[in-house]
């Protein structure tokens, strides 16, 4: 059965993609910070009768990264590693002239270098891999300016970047940054909390990602609501 790495996947789109892949027969690892969350879902996901290991952590930690790996490489090797995990550099967001440096940072090493160190561990598995892929999950923020979201938007322009280069380096796997479009998530909760206007929600994008899986497009960025519609 295919192996798949999924990080932030207490909640929200990650939750929601492992609950799809699980459902297809995918055994998981599923990684998040808060333990007893992350527990809760690892055992509905594993409802649908496949293997999964919930390591919780932070994915700036290298060990942590590596006990990832070491996991999905128990259970056969990796398919599919999905960067979800994501900081926002600062809670609610904020104009560039307030951001703190430090928030900067660590939105940074979590959305970019986290999610690099993760891919560099994984490698020579996804390499072994005969459908070997790596999903990032981008920002319409990454490619557009929007108030306050200039530290968050430029780490996923950083990431969609580096996507872009693995896809060219790695020509035997698929890479693709994937923009989900609006979704009503703790994250965008936390971002913009007086923003009380009804947001789709996370499952509604998962069949663009299934979509990229089954179709296995060239690597690139695609906006998850256009494949939905089919476009």
């Amino acid at each position: 059965m295919p192996v798949g790495i999924i990080t932030g996947a207490s909640k929200g789109l990650g939750r929601a993609l492992a609950e799809a892949l699980a459902a297809r027969g995918w055994d998981l690892v599923l990684d998040a910070r808060g333990a007893g969350v992350l527990k809760e879902t690892a055992e509905a996901v594993a409802g649908h009768g496949r293997r999964v290991m919930a390591l919780p952590g932070d994915v700036t930690d290298g060990g942590h990264r590596a006990d990832l790996v070491a996991a999905a490489r128990e259970l056969g090797g990796v398919d599919l590693v999905v960067n979800n995990a994501s900081a926002l550099g600062a809670e609610p967001l904020v104009r560039l002239d307030e951001l703190p440096l430090a928030g900067l940072r660590r939105a940074l090493e979590v959305n970019v270098v986290a999610a690099l160190g993760l891919v560099q561990e994984a490698l020579p598995l996804l390499r072994e891999s005969a459908a070997g892929a790596v999903v990032t999950v981008s920002s319409d923020a990454g490619a557009e300016a929007y108030e306050t979201w200039g530290g968050y938007g430029a780490s996923k322009a950083a990431l969609d970047q580096l996507a872009a280069v693995l896809g060219v380096e790695e020509p035997g796997l698929r890479v693709w940054a994937v923009d989900p479009g609006d979704m009503a998530t703790d994250l965008y909760a936390a971002a913009v909390p007086d923003d009380g206007d009804p947001r789709p929600a996370p499952v509604s994008v998962v069949p663009a990602f299934l979509r990229l899986l089954d179709e296995r497009p060239a690597s690139g960025r695609y906006g998850a609501p256009a494949l939905v519609e089919g476009r």
